[in-house]
C-alpha cells in the first residue's frame, strides 16, 4: 500500500513599499530553504493590499532582488490587489454565519482602551461596537463608515483556544478573547484585512508551509481560526528571528537599514550576503560564501531553534564585513 507524500509548499509575500532589507531577505531565505531541502515548491505573491504599499517598481524590484540572492520561485507572481473579489466573497461566507459586524471605533479610542499585545502590538477588541442595534449601526453610519469585525468565541468556548506547533518555537496555544479579541477583516476603508486576504490567498495557492519573522507567530492563531471557519486546512508555520539593530529596533524598509539596493551599488556578491545570512542560525561559518542551493544539504529546523533570539546587526559592523 502506497503512502502519499505531501511536499511543503511555501511563499513569498513581499510588500512593496520600499527596498529589501537584510531581514527581508534572511526570512525569504528560510522559507526557500525549508520548502526546496525537501524537494517542495514556492509562490511569489505581492501584498499590496494597502494603496499607501502599491507601488508596481517596488515590487519588480523586490522580485529582482530575490533572483539576484539565488531564489526562485515555481509559480506566480499574484497581486492581491488583483483578488478582492474573491476576498469579498469569503467575507460575505462570514457574514452569513453570523459572526461579522460593524465597528465604529477610530484607532485613537482603541489605543486609549487597552495596551497593545507585547509580540506584536495588537490590541485586545473590548467589543465596543459588539452589540449595536440596528438603529445604532445606522446612526453611526451617518458619520463614518464602519470596519468590519469577526466575533471570536468566548474565552471559556474551547473552539476560540487555539494550538498549533512552530517548526521554530514548538507548541503554541493562544486564547483568542483573552489575546486579540474580536479582529478585522476589512478596514473602514474598504481595504481587506492583512488576516483574511493571506489565509484566503494561502488556501487556493495551495500552501501549506509558512515561514516568516517571528513578530508574526502572534498572528498564527488568528489565522488558523480564520481558515478552520471557511473550511480550509491551516498551513504549518516557522517564525525565524528578527534582525535587530541595537536597542531592539527591527531593521524595516522605512529607515533603508542594510537594504539590498544599497549592497549591491557596492558591489557586493549575493553569494556573500547569503553566507553571512546562514552564518547567523549556524549553517555556515564566517566568511564563507555560499549560493541558496549550497545550503539545501545544511539546512535544519533545529539549527534555527537553537538561533531563535532576536539576532543583533550592528550596521556599521555589518557594513565593514562587507566591504572587506
Amino acid at each position: 500500500m502506497s503512502t502519499t507524500v505531501t511536499l511543503p509548499r511555501g511563499r513569498f509575500a513581499p510588500t512593496p513599499s520600499g527596498r529589501m532589507h537584510l531581514g527581508n531577505a534572511f526570512s525569504a531565505l528560510m522559507a526557500w530553504l525549508s520548502a526546496k531541502s525537501q524537494a517542495g515548491s514556492m509562490v511569489m505573491r505581492i501584498e499590496d493590499l494597502d494603496p499607501r504599499a502599491k507601488h508596481a517598481d517596488y515590487a519588480q524590484t523586490l522580485m529582482d532582488d530575490l533572483g539576484w540572492l539565488g531564489l526562485s520561485w515555481d509559480e506566480g507572481p499574484y497581486y492581491q490587489s488583483e483578488r478582492y473579489a474573491i476576498y469579498q466573497k469569503a467575507i460575505e461566507r462570514l457574514q452569513d454565519m453570523g459572526l461579522i459586524y460593524p465597528c465604529f471605533c477610530t484607532r485613537s479610542e482603541l489605543h486609549a482602551a487597552t495596551a497593545p499585545h507585547a509580540s506584536d502590538g495588537t490590541y485586545l477588541y473590548q467589543g465596543t461596537c459588539r452589540n449595536l442595534t440596528p438603529g445604532q449601526v445606522a446612526q453611526k453610519s451617518l458619520v463614518r463608515p464602519p470596519a468590519l469585525r469577526l466575533r471570536v468565541p468566548d474565552a471559556n468556548d474551547p473552539r476560540g483556544t487555539i494550538s498549533f506547533d512552530d517548526l521554530c518555537f514548538g507548541h503554541q496555544t493562544e486564547v483568542l478573547a483573552h489575546e486579540c479579541g474580536d479582529f478585522l477583516v476589512r478596514r473602514s476603508d474598504g481595504v481587506v484585512a492583512y488576516q483574511l486576504a493571506v489565509v484566503v490567498d494561502d488556501a487556493l495557492m495551495g500552501v501549506n508551509q509558512v515561514v516568516r519573522g517571528s513578530d508574526l507567530l502572534g498572528s498564527s492563531a488568528r489565522q488558523t481560526y480564520l481558515a478552520r471557519l471557511l473550511g480550509y486546512e491551516a498551513p504549518s508555520y516557522g517564525h525565524v528571528p528578527l534582525l535587530v539593530a541595537p536597542g531592539g529596533r527591527r531593521l524595516s524598509k522605512r529607515d533603508r537599514d542594510l537594504d539590498l539596493g544599497a549592497l549591491r551599488a557596492m558591489g557586493v556578491r549575493p553569494e556573500r550576503i547569503v553566507g553571512w545570512l546562514a552564518s547567523q542560525v549556524g549553517m555556515a561559518e564566517p566568511g564563507e560564501e555560499l549560493a541558496p542551493e549550497d545550503l539545501l544539504p545544511r539546512f535544519d529546523w533545529e539549527k534555527v531553534q537553537a538561533h531563535h533570539d532576536d539576532i543583533l546587526v550592528d550596521a556599521e559592523s555589518v557594513l565593514e564585513y562587507f566591504r572587506a
